[in-house]
Parts: structure tokens; sequence; C-alpha cells
């Protein structure tokens, strides 16, 4: 998934009413959910893994799937029509015959076209992406539109960002091990070092899940582990976490030119929620920088904390400056496709079951928090705040849209 942006979101709270809807009895539908492949961005995962699709079929609802969809994650048409799946060779039949899409990316100009009147549509927005005539095009289908970067738990935790977060971190200091090789131009290190030999310095800028996912798979490596943030708590809760096998420092500019001259990796990872992420390590640093060292630049689809980044795809992911390799595709969690196929669907078949669960998807978002939070389109109303003050556009709050049965 391109891992979302979360430019210009702000956390959105709203009052429901006291009243609340009598239940007569339990009621149930029984969906047909669509999954295409994906085809833009280098995208190789997918919404939903077989035995994801075999959840959804022993639970009453029914699942087509565009044929190839599962390739890019090693997921082939059998094992989705042994799950139970119906596989479509046509993606326009699939968009005709489902009442819900479930998938990674939004639509793209030529999937727009395939939408229906009133569907249900469940995949990432990516800010970065979207445009008016986007959510307008929603709009005028009457098309309930559910984000995922916007799905918010009750304890406040967005559940499909923090678990491709989680895989980021993970990967960055992966990536970062393997550049460090000689065959790929590094330094001609490993991460962890060996009896007699000091293991690399890896510096992780921000304590957020990214880097302290980063922090604890480059602790695993062996690696001696530096981590910086302006957040003094959050520094704290990380030592906790990892039970002081890191050195955290504040992300000074003493601090920061300190660690990045020893750097052997620069792991990217400081966010900034609903602004662009600040730009920790300027030029100059990286011109200091050891020659053949990493930097992987894991927030650059939120513009990136290194001031040479910028952005690089899966086919050309690297580029060279002041003799340091520079890693920054946008898209990491699609080049563990599998892995983040699985995570993705762990989370979102429970939300799909909920929706089954009901009569209707008014019904559902009116009992779900979580999913009425992640809809930012409803009943032809623009129903995000944010989005509304992004694009200039009106909006309506969904609770009394719901509550109103409009």
């Amino acid at each position: 998934m391109e891992v979302p942006s979360l430019q210009g979101i702000k956390i959105e709270s709203g009052l429901l009413t006291m009243e609340k809807r009598a239940r007569v009895g339990e009621r149930k539908q029984s969906l047909r959910i669509g999954i295409p492949g994906e085809i833009s961005n280098e995208e190789r995962r997918v919404s939903i893994s077989p035995s994801g699709v075999g959840t959804l079929v022993a639970n009453g609802h029914e699942v087509a799937v565009e044929r190839g969809a599962g390739n890019g994650a090693n997921f082939a048409d059998s094992e989705y029509s042994e799950a139970g799946a119906e596989i479509l060779d046509s993606v326009s039949e699939l968009y005709a015959r489902s009442n819900l899409i479930v998938k990674v990316g939004p639509p793209n100009r030529d999937e727009l076209g395939y939408l229906q009147e009133k569907q249900v549509l469940v995949s990432a927005l990516h800010l970065g992406e979207t445009s008016p005539d986007f959510l307008q095009r929603l709009m005028d289908l009457g098309v309930t539109g559910i984000g995922f970067e916007f799905i918010r738990d009750p304890d406040g935790s967005l559940p499909i960002v923090r678990m491709m977060h989680e895989i980021m971190g993970s990967m960055a200091v992966q990536i970062a091990a393997r550049y460090l090789e000689s065959d790929e131009g590094g330094r001609g290190t490993m991460l962890g070092g060996i009896s007699g030999v000091p293991p690399s310095n890896v510096v992780i800028l921000g304590a957020g899940v990214v880097g302290e996912w980063a922090a604890r798979t480059a602790i695993g490596f062996g690696a001696n582990v530096v981590v910086l943030d302006s957040d003094l708590s959050a520094l704290r809760s990380l030592e906790h976490y990892l039970d002081r096998r890191v050195t955290t420092a504040m992300a000074t500019d003493q601090y920061i030119r300190n660690a990045v001259v020893s750097a052997d990796v620069i792991i990217g990872a400081m966010m900034s929620a609903g602004n662009r992420s600040p730009i920790l390590v300027t030029e100059e640093m990286v011109g200091s920088m050891k020659s053949g060292s990493v930097i992987v630049d894991a927030v650059i689809d939120q513009g990136g904390c290194i001031e040479t980044s910028r952005p690089t795809t899966h086919s050309h992911p690297v580029f060279r400056m002041h003799d340091v390799i520079h890693y920054c595709v946008p898209n990491m969690p699609s080049n563990a496709a599998r892995t983040s196929t699985y995570a993705l669907s762990n989370v979102l078949v429970p939300y799909l079951l909920d929706i089954g669960e009901v009569a209707s998807i008014n019904e559902a978002l009116w009992r779900n928090p979580a999913l009425r939070s992640g809809t930012y389109v409803y009943r032809r109303h623009l129903t995000k705040k944010s989005l509304a003050t992004m694009f200039g556009m009106p909006h309506r709050d969904i609770e009394l849209l719901i509550a109103s049965g409009i």
C-alpha cells in the first residue's frame, strides 16, 4: 500500500444523538464483494488474502476476484477459487456484479468508470493524488467511500496505518543492510559486525511507529542504534519498550550533526501528523557522511526528512548523492506484498463482516464508530471536514446524515 500520507488530516470528533434505533432482531445482508487487481504505482499487494476470502465465504458472502489479482503477492487464482471465490476475467463484470469493492489503492480514472450507483468502496484514499473531481464522481454515484487512512479504533489508533508503518520500519533496515553490501556499491559492511569487528551505526530519525520498528529490526541485526526525536516522551517510551537497548537523543542540530557524521545508515522516520515531514538532515550534513553509507527515507510520501531525498520507484529504487546511497520509494510495503496482504486482510475482514452483520451500510456505520470515522463520502455528500477544507468543498456531518435517514 502506498503508505498513506496524512497531510491535511486532523482528528475529527463528533457527537452522536442520544436516541438510538431500536433493535427488533438480528438482521444480516449477504454481501457481493469484488476484489479487483491493482494496476497503478507498481502495486503488488491485493486487498484480501485467500484465507480472508474463505472467512467471508464461510459467513455467507459472495466474493469475486479478478483473474491474476494475487499474482504480485504470489497468491494463485486456484487458492482463491479453493477458498470459495469466483474468478472473473472481466474487471468491468466484477464491478457490475458487486455491491462492495475492496482494493488497496483508490480507483484510477479508468476504474472510476466501472463504479456503480450506491456501491461501497473500501480502499486507501492517497491524499497526495486525490482531487475534487475524484470526490465529486463518487458523490454523483452515491458511493459510500471508506478510506484506510481514516479508520480509527475507539482507542484512537489507526489500525491499518499502524500496520503498514510497522512493515515500513522493518523493511527500511532490511533494505539498508542490502545496500551496505559491496555488490550494491555500499561500504561493504554488515549491520551487526562479527567477533572482533564492531557493528554498524544506525541512526533513526523519529521515535514513532516507523522508528520503533526500524529500531527493533536494527537491534535484531546487532547494530548500534541511535534514535533522535524532538518529543522527549516518545524517546522515553521507546527506551522502555526496547529495554534501553537503544541510545536516544533530542533531535537538536548538534546531536543530529554528531550522529550523521558517524552513521553507516540513516533511517528517515520523522512524521508530523497533518503536515509535511520536517527536514532534519541538510544537504551539508549528507555531504559529511561516509562514502558508501545508506539513507532510507521511509517517510518520503510525506516529503521526507532528509534534504537530499527525492521519490524513487521499485524499478529504480536508489540514487547516489555525495557518494551516499539514497533509497526513497514511497510505496515500500508493496515490495513485501505477501506479508502486507496478510496484514491488510487481518484488519479489513472483521470490518467487512461487521458490515454484513446488519441490514444496510448506514446501519453498519451507525453501529461501528471505526467505519464511520473512515467514511469520507456518503449518500452524495462529502463527510470529512479535513477534505472539505483542503479542497474548498462543502461537507455534511455523517452522524447527522445517518440519524436523519438522508
